[in-house]
């Protein structure tokens, strides 16, 4: 039997059957033209997101100082093509098209974060007044347009003249000092602050992979304990911007917390991922959600195990107002009695799919178990999703257009697994699209673009790609397009 004889005749047998095995095909149809509810609660908050270094340009303007990351770009063979974050969007002085962007969009909440280094420009000691008016002016801007600036404080662009960076205990209190500042001077008008953005990130990346500023390869007790300032920066942030804020002001963390899917979606293989998301977890989002170092990482790190301080832990666990999660690829584990932690993770395969940073493998489940995974560990008060997107090989059509439908299959499928775990009760509160528009990309310098806007980084002509339109359409309905 041929194929087209097959379906022809196949299909004139199923419908048959189906109006004679207990149904018809009248039902049938009026079930398959019933929507699915894609919608998500009515509250949820629509955003974007992107990075002072990624964006600001301005490295040299207005007292800003000197930070880690232009050090570490102009440092020949640190970053892709020789690529600097010197000029970046040039988003210092554009930020009104910027937030032009996002008000055609339709968002309701920006998240941005401040350079420190405008700030203070010596990490500490005497504010630079130009810093503060500029992000005033951002900020007022912002509310002008209608849009909820969600500020965080650290975004790994660490005041060059810091003495030892993370690797000095000093840096956490001297953020602490900026964090609280800053809060004194802005939560009158910005009601929601996160301290610091993946810690992963700035400490091993930085410190022990030395891919990223300032590009160094320390023995294991030494990273240790700059994950340990890392944490402690934190806490002693959340206790300043409480101190020094506004009553009501919400203070969280940004993080990138290692997600853990469960191969098989059964109650051993489901408990064998919480727990490994708690393991991996363990010197960053568990230490901070527990405050204290579980028995696992300590036994594990023996004596390269970090220094702990009286009251470092009370102030790493300070209670947080929210969670909110840096999500893009999974880790899937099953469970594993013959392994002495339970589990095993299992490792991404050559053939697993990914995008276009080689990092990126594409797994939509990892926005609902970690979703679930913290709620259930930790039951925070709210969780909010404050990045998630894609890289992809945007290229501009004969239109000068982008059509990029593989980030949009990337962000459907994630924005799928997010509904579901709102749609369960989980609490979900909002999501920050990684990025508003293409940047300076750490190491990847502007090979990578993140952005559903393109930037022509040579005019900084920014345009909407296939992409924004679909996330317009979106924010529109409140529900999966």
């Amino acid at each position: 039997m041929d194929r087209r004889h097959f379906m022809k005749h196949g299909m004139a047998m199923g419908t048959a059957a189906l109006a004679t095995g207990g149904g018809t095909l009248a039902a049938a149809r009026a079930t398959a033209q019933t929507p699915l509810d894609q919608s998500f609660p009515k509250d949820f908050l629509w955003g974007t997101a992107t990075a002072a270094y990624q964006i600001e340009g301005a490295v040299n303007e207005d007292g800003r100082g000197q930070t880690n990351w232009d050090v570490f770009s102009h440092t020949p063979g640190k970053v892709a093509n020789g690529d600097t974050g010197d000029v970046a969007c040039d988003s210092y002085h554009r930020y009104k098209e910027d937030i032009g962007l996002m008000r055609n969009l339709g968002i309701k909440a920006y998240r941005m974060s401040i350079a420190w280094s405008r700030i203070f420009p010596e990490g500490r000691g005497k504010p630079n007044p130009k810093g503060i008016d500029y992000y005033n002016r951002v900020i007022d801007a912002l509310l002008e347009a209608g849009i909820q600036p969600n500020v965080t404080m650290f975004h790994w662009d660490l005041p060059q003249a810091l003495p030892g960076g993370w690797q000095n205990r000093d840096t956490a209190k001297a953020f602490a000092d900026y964090a609280g500042f800053m809060a004194g001077k802005l939560s009158d008008r910005v009601h929601r602050f996160m301290t610091v953005n993946e810690l992963r990130c700035f400490t091993d990346l930085g410190h022990m992979v030395g891919i990223h500023a300032p590009g160094l390869k320390l023995a294991p007790a030494l990273v240790n304990q700059v994950r340990h300032h890392g944490v402690l920066a934190h806490g002693l942030g959340v206790q300043a911007i409480r101190a020094n804020a506004k009553a009501g002001t919400e203070v969280g963390i940004a993080d990138n917390a290692n997600i853990y899917v469960p191969a098989i979606e059964t109650p051993e293989h489901i408990e064998a991922a919480k727990k490994a998301f708690r393991d991996d977890n363990a010197m960053f989002l568990t230490a901070v959600m527990e405050g204290r170092y579980i028995d696992s990482y300590l036994a594990s790190a023996g004596a390269n195990a970090p220094k702990v301080q009286a009251g470092d832990m009370a102030a790493i666990g300070s209670p947080l107002d929210f969670v909110a999660l840096n999500i893009y690829t999974p880790t899937f584990v099953k469970a594993d009695a013959s392994d002495p932690r339970g589990y095993t993770p299992l490792p991404h395969l050559p053939q697993s799919p990914r995008m276009a940073s080689p990092w990126l493998y594409v797994g939509p489940e990892a926005a609902y178990w970690g979703v679930r995974a913290v709620s259930e560990l930790w039951k925070p008060k709210a969780i909010y999703i404050s990045e998630n997107g894609t890289s992809a090989d945007d290229t501009l059509n004969k239109s000068g257009l982008v059509d990029d439908s593989d980030r949009i299959m990337y962000l459907r499928n994630y924005l799928g697994q997010f509904r579901r775990a709102a749609a369960e009760g989980y609490p979900l509160k909002g999501y920050f699209l990684w990025s508003l528009m293409d940047n300076f990309e750490w190491a990847d310098g502007y090979g990578k673009r993140f952005g559903i806007h393109h930037v022509d980084f040579a005019t900084q002509k920014r345009t909407p790609k296939l992409s924004a339109l679909w996330y317009k359409e979106l924010i529109r309905r409140n529900a999966l397009v």
